[in-house]
């Protein structure tokens, strides 16, 4: 079953030398998993309550695999400089649909 790692930003960046850095080591480094980004920063209109300022999910195939990319040696490097430039929220999301 499909899964989603949904990052979102709380305001701006704040260090613009950190988010390139993690933007670089990103690309240096690319996923040995299957990625499919399905939003990467876009217009966001918010609904309800404040909108962040930006959002990517990535979708997978599955929450081991997310979790197993998220937790790589390769991301984990990365991650510091990310979470140095702003405010952060990240999650994984199981796609399996429980409807009554």
């Amino acid at each position: 079953m499909a899964a989603y790692l949904i990052v979102m930003r709380e305001g701006a960046v704040q260090d613009e030398d950190a988010y390139n850095t993690y933007v670089k080591m990103n690309q240096d480094n690319p996923p040995k998993a299957v990625i499919k980004p399905l939003v990467a920063y876009g217009a966001v209109d918010g609904l309800e309550g404040e909108a962040p300022d930006g959002v990517v999910m990535l979708e997978f195939d599955s929450v081991e695999a997310a979790r197993a990319w998220y937790e790589s040696p390769e991301y984990q490097a990365a991650l510091p400089h990310r979470i140095k430039c702003g405010d952060w929220r990240a999650f994984i999301v199981d796609g399996a649909v429980n409807l009554p």
